[in-house]
């Protein structure tokens, strides 16, 4: 775990502050975490990325170009950040970071928290049946439009893409403050399915990743970081709660448990 300077900056804030929550299942309760602290953290963070302008400066890897900001500022837009405030059994605090997604095609950089799922088992999953989903869009742009044979070739690719989002769905593996562990599939709460993206945002990260060091989360922020979002909805350097769609679904099962570990912190 990687702690930045606790100087504090004076950015202006601009937006008032943020707190993530949601309603557990199993002990129907509402779960909540403030922004506090880890906004002021979510500034200075801010402030290193514009200066550096990579995300390699926990391992002084700033020159490597696959660590290069640059691209959120281009065609690629930016992406979310995330900064964890957290307790560690000796009474000290440390930070965790995390970011959306992958980064320039990676889902490990040191530093940085890691996503749900194991790399090898992902790749051994995801890469053939990706591998057959482009042969079919190749086909079907060689196929007559309106044919059988068309219409054919898109049944297969949709019902492939659906296989694969459920077969990867279920290689994800959540852990809580209750000790507890669940699939994608077990945590999520909305009914209606799960979005693309699901389990990859900071939020989900950062938490997942406190459980399974046995910390205490004290503050969680997210920050908005490059160009802005094709529905133009997220700007940079501005801080947002975890998304509704994709977070909020998973945040009850992933906050579960932290008040007894709050308990047990100060006992």
């Amino acid at each position: 775990m990687t702690v930045l300077n606790d100087e504090k900056h004076s950015m202006p804030s601009k937006k008032k502050e943020q707190s993530c929550s949601g309603y557990c299942t199993r002990c129907a309760t509402v779960h909540s975490l403030g922004s506090a602290t880890a906004r002021e953290k979510g500034e200075e963070l801010i402030r290193i990325l514009e200066e550096k302008r990579s995300i390699g400066f926990f391992t002084g890897s700033t020159q490597d170009p696959h660590l290069s900001t640059a691209p959120l500022f281009g065609e690629q837009r930016g992406k979310m950040f995330g900064i964890l405030e957290c307790l560690q059994q000796n009474g000290n605090k440390t930070w965790l970071y995390a970011f959306s997604g992958q980064f320039s095609g990676l889902w490990f950089v040191k530093g940085w928290a890691p996503p749900l799922f194991d790399l090898h088992t992902f790749k051994k999953v995801h890469d053939p049946v990706e591998k057959r989903i482009k042969e079919l869009g190749y086909e079907l742009e060689r196929s007559h439009v309106g044919s059988d044979h068309h219409q054919s070739l898109k049944d297969q690719r949709r019902q492939l893409s659906r296989t694969l989002m459920n077969d990867i769905h279920n290689l994800y593996h959540l852990q809580n403050f209750a000790g507890e562990t669940a699939t994608l599939h077990q945590a999520f709460t909305q009914p209606d399915g799960k979005p693309t993206g699901a389990g990859d945002c900071c939020g989900p990260k950062l938490l997942n990743l406190a459980a399974a060091s046995n910390l205490l989360p004290l503050s969680l922020a997210e920050f908005f970081f490059g160009r802005s979002n094709r529905s133009g909805t997220k700007e940079h350097g501005h801080f947002y709660s975890p998304c509704i769609d994709k977070c909020q679904p998973l945040l009850g099962f992933l906050l579960c448990g932290i008040e007894q570990r709050k308990r047990n912190f100060v006992n």
